[in-house]
């Protein structure tokens, strides 16, 4: 980069067209620079997928965004989704527990409840006592980190971690509430249990500090279309700009020229760059980035990742009779093998009228460590979804259509210890002057983190690495869009 920290007028790569690698993209071309996305696969758009089923546009990825963060939103503005953005046109979602759906739960956080009678309906009674007891338990030491599980259950019972924790946040990880870190995963829980003795009272102050802010507004938002078309809009925005997108290019080698910047070989092809943007799953990042920086590497290396499928089902309105409200989570302790269902016709308000006469719903399947679910066929996966819905709302038409999208490796674990690896991770890089990673393996996994992960991205070429430090001192928490995300 230039002796004055701007990236006006020089040439940046960025190493993956996914949603973090199209923002770094656009901000990139805001700030002045010249710029080339260099894309393995044939789209735009990573685990944001449009889609369409019996006539009727889905997202076959992600459905929605964190609302209350401004990152997301404010880029879908940018790029012309202004008048496309909705919120969710219900957001009451159940819980398939002990037999029976369940309203989900008001006054938690992320499951963990400010008092016993919130989880009433959910908990049995003993674990409501078991809540209870917390107040009078002594304080819990945990250092620089926990599992989210591993305190929450010490503090008021396995039975809350089972039943709602682990629904809530496997929707966002995939993964397994004992292993994920409550530091990177509930940032907002883990400070806030820091300076209380009671894990309750920890959510009760959350809680006073929601209601003084004010917040107002939705939640979360969707676009009219699908969630789908906003990396499509991004992607439109940098063309328009003059920013160059390779699909079906992907990157071999990144070398680093201590006289003319960076070597990008993609291919047959060799480019050269002032500087890189890394915005591909750790991985692909940890091969790349062997030869510049061997350590960041190793630690990419060590980062898991889950796989799942999305179900996507069509019915015809006058053959359901679906419950109210945008779906249901499934808790695994339970033994069903969906984790969650998405009502997507009732959820999402254009979804229903581009056909009134169609329902459409998806489930997810498969978590981390879980393979045996996902080795089974589509047909198979249609079949136990089925299954489930049936035993959960009674629904027993067929289908007019089905869809099944399988997201290998999709979604990173963030285990105890995460922020620390990231640290490690940035630390190491920043022996190497012009190159900046970004995506959904370092700050978060919802598309409001990796835009802000993005941003750090952009920023930290700029000379100023103060947003990634703030990034770190504040993650994007990702939360759970109700049913099915």
């Amino acid at each position: 980069m230039s002796a004055t920290g701007t990236v006006t007028g020089q040439h940046v790569i960025v190493v993956g067209a996914g949603i973090a690698g199209l923002a770094a993209a656009h901000r990139l071309l805001q700030r002045g620079a010249r710029v080339t996305v260099l894309e393995a696969s044939d789209r735009v758009g990573g685990k944001l997928l449009p889609g369409e089923i019996a006539g009727v546009r889905v997202d076959l990825g992600a459905e929605s965004m964190l609302a209350r963060r401004p990152e997301a939103v404010a880029l879908a503005r940018e790029v012309g989704l202004a008048d496309r953005l909705q919120p969710p046109a219900t957001a009451s979602a159940s819980i398939w527990t002990r037999g029976a759906l369940r309203p989900m739960p008001k006054g938690h956080v992320m499951g963990v409840p400010g008092t016993a009678a919130a989880l009433s309906g959910v908990l049995s009674d003993e674990g409501l006592a078991r809540v209870e007891r917390d107040a009078d338990l002594p304080p819990t030491e945990f250092g620089d980190d926990v599992a989210v599980g591993e305190y929450v259950a010490a503090r008021v019972g396995r039975e809350v971690v089972d039943r709602l924790v682990e629904p809530l946040l496997g929707g966002v990880y995939a993964g397994d509430a004992y292993r994920i870190s409550m530091r990177s995963a509930v940032p907002q829980l883990f400070q806030a249990a820091r300076t209380h003795t009671s894990l309750t009272e920890a959510v009760r102050e959350i809680q006073r500090k929601a209601a003084a802010a004010q917040q107002t507004g939705p939640v979360f938002m969707g676009v009219q279309g699908g969630v789908g078309s906003l990396p499509l809009a991004v992607a439109a925005s940098v063309e328009a700009r003059g920013g160059e997108i390779h699909t079906r290019m992907p990157v071999t080698a990144l070398r680093r020229d201590p006289a003319r910047g960076w070597r990008v070989t993609a291919g047959e092809r060799e480019l050269r760059a002032d500087a890189v943007v890394v915005a591909v799953p750790a991985p692909a990042a940890a091969a790349l980035l062997a030869a510049a920086s061997p350590a960041a590497a190793a630690e990419l290396r060590t980062v898991e990742y889950a796989s799942m499928a999305l179900v996507t089902l069509a019915y015809r309105r006058a053959d359901t009779a679906l419950p109210d409200g945008s779906g249901f989570l499934v808790p695994p302790v339970d033994g069903h093998t969906i984790k969650a269902s998405t009502f997507a016709s009732q959820k999402w308000g254009w979804i229903a009228d581009e056909d009134p006469g169609t329902v459409v719903l998806r489930t997810s399947v498969g978590r981390h460590g879980e393979t045996r679910i996902l080795d089974k066929d589509d047909a198979d996966l249609v079949a136990v979804s089925r299954h489930d819905l049936r035993e959960a709302t009674g629904l027993t038409a067929s289908p007019l259509e089905t869809r099944v999208t399988r997201w290998t490796d999709g979604l990173p674990q963030y285990p105890v210890g995460h922020h620390a690896r990231v640290a490690r991770i940035r630390e190491h890089l920043d022996a190497l002057p012009g190159l900046a990673v970004c995506g959904a393996a370092y700050d978060g996994v919802g598309i409001p983190a990796c835009v802000a992960s993005a941003d750090a991205a952009v920023d930290r070429l700029g000379g100023d690495p103060s947003t990634a430090a703030r990034l770190m001192a504040d993650p994007v928490q990702s939360l759970h869009g109700g049913a099915g995300e």
